[in-house]
């Protein structure tokens, strides 16, 4: 990619969806989604993503059984072949608990298949069950992220690659097989409001995700600002930065609509999630607060979450939003709308107020 092409690319609102596969209690049955139900339903939401012109679609691993999403690298792979534009990704792969020898061949992989729209989002992990399930210490946290982000990067950057460190064993002067097409393969830094995640990125050059979950997004701007000038006093040009978003949300024809459908897998899943955490109960009250035009909450109609993806831009100077479906699972049928309307309402309405807005400050 030119360094034209690319800043162009690094200047668009990119718009996405991310998701953990969720495969908590079906609405329509009352039991457990089926892990292979969601995962056939994943594949079939790809291809439409990738027909209404969204750019990225994301899948977060976890191994836990109220999500399906323990291999993404594989139900991207699944969809590459039946897709054109839509770019795949982690959201995110928990570096600290893999091997990135392994990541990086999962992911070349799946950019050999598609034709170069694989990129990898690499974070610690907010859920820990993949620690003790693959032999590492919840001690060894920070120092695991850190020592294969080393070992992760200079695997892209060569296709001979010698190193030693303190949680895998050496390597000398050994190949890494398949390679990219992407040279180099993208990888993001994924971070729920770490300063320390925002340095890290910012020294290296990498494009950063921010989870925003919770609060009002406009307070993430001193992280933004942290992240940009590391980057600065690293010699990274400021203009080829990429600064993504990952928040919560659903759309629905009106924003009743929305909000009602969205509510109840949303709090069935974010209290069971709070009792293990030692959260308070989910309430209607908290989630209407949430999807208030300043709260992290995407839910409404077209034009409702249009204007707050658009806010979103003005107050972080984002260049890339996943809207995360879903919390809980829901109706197939609903997800797809929700699909649909994302790429051809919201993206649109999206791209034409930036470009009026943008275009006033020129």
């Amino acid at each position: 990619m030119s360094e034209a092409a690319f800043t162009a690319r690094s200047n668009k609102m990119e718009i996405g969806i991310s998701t953990f596969l969720e495969a908590t209690t079906d609405p329509d049955t009352g039991a457990p989604m089926r892990h292979d139900v969601r995962l056939r339903n994943a594949v079939e939401e790809i291809v439409l993503a990738d027909q209404v012109g969204l750019d990225v679609y994301g899948i977060g691993e976890h191994h836990r059984p109220d999500y399906a999403g323990s291999a993404p690298a594989v139900v991207l792979a699944a969809a590459a072949a039946m897709t054109k534009n839509i770019r795949l990704s982690s959201a995110v792969t928990v570096l600290s608990s893999d091997d990135p020898v392994r990541v990086y061949q999962a992911f070349s992989t799946l950019d050999g298949i598609s034709n170069g729209r694989a990129e990898i989002m690499a974070g610690r992990g907010s859920f820990i069950e993949s620690f003790p399930l693959f032999g590492y210490s919840l001690d060894d946290y920070d120092a695991l992220f850190e020592e294969k982000l080393e070992l992760l990067l200079k695997i892209r950057a060569s296709e001979k690659v010698s190193w030693d460190g303190g949680h895998r064993p050496a390597i000398d002067n050994l190949g890494v097989y398949p390679r990219a097409v992407q040279s180099p393969l993208p990888v993001w830094i994924a971070s729920g409001g770490n300063p320390e995640s925002a340095v890290r990125a910012g020294m290296l050059g990498l494009p950063i995700a921010f989870a925003i979950i919770g609060g009002m997004p406009e307070k993430f701007a001193p992280l933004v600002n942290l992240y940009k000038r590391a980057a600065i006093q690293a010699g990274h040009d400021p203009r080829k930065l990429q600064i993504a978003t990952h928040s919560h949300g659903f759309i629905g024809e009106t924003t009743e609509q929305a909000a009602d459908l969205f509510y109840k897998p949303t709090a069935e899943q974010m209290s069971k999630l709070g009792r293990e955490r030692g959260w308070p109960a989910y309430s209607r009250e908290q989630y209407d607060a949430a999807r208030s035009l300043q709260g992290a909450l995407y839910v409404g109609d077209s034009d409702y979450v249009a204007e707050k993806i658009v806010l979103l831009r003005k107050n972080l100077g984002v260049n890339r939003f996943f809207l995360h479906l879903n919390v809980g699972s829901m109706p197939h049928k609903d997800m797809l709308r929700a699909i649909e309307l994302l790429g051809t309402q919201v993206a649109p309405l999206v791209h034409k107020e930036i470009a009026r807005m943008e275009g006033l400050q020129a």
